[in-house]
C-alpha cells in the first residue's frame, strides 16, 4: 500500500478500552503525519468517543481535554445514582462529549460515522449512523452494571463491546476499501497481575508518569467513590462498598469488568480473525485499568508510536 497506490476509500474502526481509548487520538496523529486520510470512521465504546469527535473535525481540542485530564476531573465524571440498572449515570461524560461535537446529528459529521451498541432486548448489534451523536455514544459506552442503558426506540442498548470490540465489518459495510483497525484490549489478560509492564517506558516520557503516582490517583478516586456510596443505603452495595474500601476477595465490580474484559478480548480475537482487517493496529497498554483517564499522555504516545511503527512496517 504505498502512498501513490493507496486505496480510494480508507475505513478506521476504534476499538473498545476505557481509559485505553485515549491512545486512538495518538492512532489518528500518527495517521495524518503519514499522509493518509480516513474517509469512514466507527467506533465502540472508548472508540465511540474519540471517533465521533473526530469526525466532527474537533480532535485536537480533545487531546487537550485529555491531557488535562486528573483524578478529580474522573470523579467529577463519575455521577453516581446506584439505580438499579446501573452504577453511574453518565451525564456528565455525556456534557463532555457534547462539548467537543457541535452537530447535533450524526448525518452531518464531515467524515461518516457510526457508533457500535448493543441491543439487550435481541443481542443485535447496533451500528448508529444516523440521528443523535451524543446518545449514540452514550449508548456505545453504557458498560453493563455500570453505566445506565439508553432507551432508543424500542431498544435497550448497552455496550457496543458485547458483540463488536473492534467494529472492521461495520467500516467495511460503510464502503471502505482498505480497514485500518486499532484494538486495545489485546494484552490486558497477559498484564493481569502485574504492577508494571514489562516493556521500558519511552525516552521521552516524562516522571510525572510513573509507577508511583498511578495507584495514589487510582486510590483517589476510589475514596472519594466510597464516600459517595455511603450516603446509598441499598443492602446490594454490600459489595461494591467492599470492593472501594480495597477487599481482599474480588468483588461483584471486580468480577463483572474482568468477566466482560475477558469477553471482549476472545470476542475480538474470533472477530478479527474471521475479518482481519488490512492493518491492524495494537497499542501495548494492557496495564492500564477503567478509570485511569489521567494516563492519557502515556496512551496517546503508545497509540502514535505503534501505529508509525506498523505503516512502516508496511510502506505506506
Amino acid at each position: 500500500m504505498k502512498k501513490q497506490k493507496r486505496p480510494k476509500k480508507i475505513g478506521l474502526a476504534l476499538g473498545s478500552g476505557s481509559a485505553r481509548g485515549w491512545a486512538h487520538i495518538g492512532v489518528i496523529e500518527a495517521l495524518a503525519d503519514a499522509g493518509i486520510t480516513v474517509d469512514y470512521v466507527a467506533g465502540t465504546s472508548a472508540g465511540a468517543v474519540v471517533g465521533a469527535v473526530y469526525a466532527a473535525g474537533n480532535i485536537n481540542s480533545l487531546k487537550d481535554s485529555a491531557l488535562r485530564m486528573d483524578w478529580k476531573r474522573v470523579i467529577y465524571f463519575l455521577d453516581v445514582v446506584f439505580p438499579k440498572s446501573g452504577l453511574i449515570d453518565g451525564n456528565r461524560i455525556a456534557e463532555f462529549i457534547k462539548s467537543h461535537v457541535q452537530e447535533k446529528d450524526i448525518e452531518n459529521l464531515p467524515i461518516p460515522f457510526r457508533a457500535v451498541s448493543t441491543d439487550l432486548t435481541t443481542g443485535n448489534e447496533i451500528a448508529i449512523h444516523k440521528g443523535d451523536i451524543i446518545e449514540a455514544v452514550r449508548a456505545s459506552i453504557s458498560i453493563p452494571g455500570i453505566f445506565t442503558p439508553v432507551k432508543k426506540d424500542d431498544m435497550t442498548l448497552v455496550d457496543g463491546g458485547l458483540v463488536n470490540p473492534v467494529p472492521v465489518s461495520v467500516v467495511r459495510e460503510m464502503g471502505a476499501d482498505f480497514v485500518i483497525a486499532i484494538d486495545l484490549n489485546h494484552d490486558i489478560l497477559a498484564r493481569r497481575g502485574l504492577k508494571k509492564p514489562p516493556s521500558p517506558k519511552p525516552e521521552n516520557m516524562e516522571p510525572e508518569i510513573n509507577e508511583i503516582e498511578i495507584p495514589t490517583g487510582i486510590n483517589k478516586v476510589l475514596g472519594v467513590l466510597n464516600k459517595k456510596s455511603k450516603a446509598v443505603d441499598i443492602p446490594a452495595l454490600t459489595h461494591v462498598k467492599q470492593w472501594m474500601a480495597g477487599g481482599q476477595k474480588p468483588t461483584i465490580f471486580e468480577v463483572l469488568v474482568t468477566s466482560i474484559t475477558i469477553m471482549e478480548e476472545q470476542i475480538t480475537s474470533a472477530r478479527l480473525k474471521a475479518d482481519p482487517p488490512d492493518l491492524l493496529i495494537q497499542p501495548r497498554l494492557g496495564h492500564m485499568k477503567l478509570l485511569e483517564f489521567y494516563r492519557a499522555k502515556e496512551a496517546i504516545l503508545e497509540g502514535y508510536n505503534e501505529t508509525k511503527r506498523c505503516i512502516q512496517k508496511l510502506g505506506i
